[in-house]
């Protein structure tokens, strides 16, 4: 294929998995806009009164790069699993199958979609926030940096959770089982250096904790003892291996072949 039928193809899938997500907005926008939202009320404002500073930082300033990123996370792979899903379901993604668009350039289009939704969301929660509290803004180049490689690795996590789901119910049995408690114990609201050494040392087996911790270093400076360009490093690493699993099975044609 052509490089330039290639972008066309691309920019295709890309384009039309925006629009589907920005024509339902009131369902994919505003609901975690909102969950934020309250979030920053009750444990920024109510209960980090209480709190006190943590890591140097008052509690709302600490928790807010931790909620922008948990509101990456769970948009970017919900946004993926549940419109490749739907595809099947529907059987349109037969079409795409059958034309000449490499796996590739399909995964890349839908992986795109995911990203940018959860940009769009983190974008969003980040003008919500400023609203209670300041953000520095330590480092741009790592905020960027954490930030877009968690939103593709956990597009391309959507994907395989898609390719596997035989019910809309499937879809939605590893965000509530895995990822919404590995979200919660990666470190969005509280440091890992107040636990105990057993549970500290059992929290740095969860990925999550190194993206919440990278993000936050960005922003405000600040990480909870995790090294910064381990963590790039390692987020890097898992993508390139996520991916490639991702397009084995995608060319393999688990859970499109029946």
């Amino acid at each position: 294929m052509r490089a330039a039928d290639a972008w066309i193809a691309f920019m295709t899938i890309a384009i039309k998995e925006v629009r589907r997500f920005l024509r339902i907005w009131p369902q994919t926008l505003l609901p975690p806009a909102i969950t934020m939202l309250l979030y920053f009320v009750i444990f920024g404002s109510v209960i980090g009164s209480r709190i006190g500073e943590m890591g140097g930082f008052s509690y709302m300033e600490y928790v807010v790069p931790g909620l922008i990123m948990m509101s990456v996370i769970t948009n970017s792979y919900g946004n993926v699993a549940s419109s490749f899903y739907s595809n099947k379901f529907q059987r349109s993604v037969e079409e795409i199958l059958v034309s000449p668009v490499p796996d590739y350039l399909m995964l890349a289009g839908f992986v795109c979609g995911g990203v940018i939704r959860g940009l769009l969301v983190g974008s969003i929660v980040t003008l919500l926030s400023l609203t209670f509290t300041s953000l520095p803004m330590h480092s741009v180049g790592v905020t960027i940096l954490a930030v877009v490689m968690t939103a593709v690795l956990f597009s391309l996590g959507g994907f395989i959770n898609a390719l596997y789901a035989n019910s809309f119910d499937d879809i939605s049995i590893i965000p509530t089982f895995v990822l919404t408690p590995l979200t919660y114990l990666g470190g969005v609201f509280y440091s890992i250096n107040v636990l105990p050494d057993f549970w500290a040392g059992l929290s740095h087996l969860n990925p999550i904790l190194y993206m919440v911790n990278t993000f936050r270093y960005g922003i405000l400076g600040y990480s909870d003892g995790v090294p910064v360009v381990e963590a790039l490093a390692l987020l890097a690493l898992l993508t390139v291996i996520v991916f490639c699993f991702t397009l084995f099975l995608l060319r393999r044609g688990t859970g499109l072949r029946h």
